[in-house]
């Protein structure tokens, strides 16, 4: 059993399609079929089941691909230790990051990470919060900026930042005229604007109505923050939005934010990486300057 047959078997089981693993690992498909016969015969048991249409794992398959995967993190933690100890300054770093809060952290902490750390490559992986907790718990990136809750229990994380959530609502709505915060009890009739499934926002703002005792009366759904708050804008509805993510007030497609009423609820951004996994003093180096820069 050879290294690269590791990896081939792991790029076929992602991929699902022989062409597709072999164009990633930048071999022929033929020689790709080859190797993997090859080590079905040395092993005994066939990995894959193929058909005209698709390729499946079998019930060794999966078992197989999830133990070589665990080699070839290993491997790769290894490199990182023995990087570390021989005190190498140079490496790359995978940082998963939502898209939208990115833009909004990422900017503020990579320009002080890069001058600090200017021989570290940062990667960026932009996707959404279940796919990024599942990148980080397989090992594909190093850590990841998300908000809770998580739910990929083999994820631990570090707090970086609370912060307020607003009630955003259009501009002619009754409840701007109350100068007082708003109690979210009074909501329950609203109809609101909230993220896809999928979007880890849109648990915050189904256990913040979940809290006050009714379920959201769901109107419009958007995969995108951006795309929620100007249908807030233009009347559709209201939605619940993280400071941070608040629309300049010059805006012509600005809803009017709202404070809420106490407990207010609040968004907790957090780092995570897998459990057990070694961190490498650069991704060490990058939480310490995210807590440092953001943490007041």
């Amino acid at each position: 059993m050879e290294f690269r047959q590791l990896q081939y078997v792991i790029q076929i089981a992602k991929e699902k399609n022989f062409s597709k693993a072999a164009e990633k690992l930048h071999i022929a498909q033929p020689s790709l079929s080859q190797q993997l016969s090859k080590l079905e015969k040395e092993i005994g048991v066939l990995l894959f089941r193929r058909t005209t249409n698709s390729v499946e794992l079998t019930h060794a398959g999966a078992v197989f691909v999830d133990k070589a995967q665990n080699i070839l993190d290993n491997i790769e933690q290894l490199k990182q230790e023995l990087d570390d100890l021989a005190n190498m300054r140079k490496g790359k770093l995978v940082v998963g990051s939502l898209s939208i809060t990115g833009s909004h952290v990422l900017p503020i902490v990579l320009p002080i990470f890069n001058k600090q750390y200017p021989s570290i490559e940062v990667v960026l992986v932009e996707d959404t919060p279940s796919k990024l907790e599942q990148l980080t718990a397989s090992g594909q990136t190093d850590l990841s900026l998300l908000a809770l809750p998580l739910f990929e229990p083999s994820l631990e994380w570090v707090p970086i930042i609370e912060e307020d959530i607003m009630l955003a609502v259009p501009p002619d709505h009754p409840l701007v005229k109350i100068k007082d915060p708003v109690r979210i009890e009074r909501l329950r009739s609203e109809p609101f604007i909230v993220l896809k499934k999928g979007q880890g926002f849109r648990q915050n703002v189904m256990e913040i109505c979940e809290k006050a005792g009714f379920e959201p009366r769901i109107v419009f759904e958007s995969v995108n923050i951006e795309t929620v708050q100007s249908l807030v804008a233009a009347g559709m509805g209201i939605t619940f939005v993280p400071k941070m993510l608040m629309r300049d007030k010059t805006d012509e497609r600005t809803p009017v934010y709202l404070p809420i009423a106490a407990p207010s609820p609040i968004r907790t951004l957090v780092i995570a990486s897998r459990k057990g996994r070694y961190l490498s003093r650069a991704a060490e180096a990058f939480i310490d300057t995210m807590k440092s820069t953001l943490i007041k």
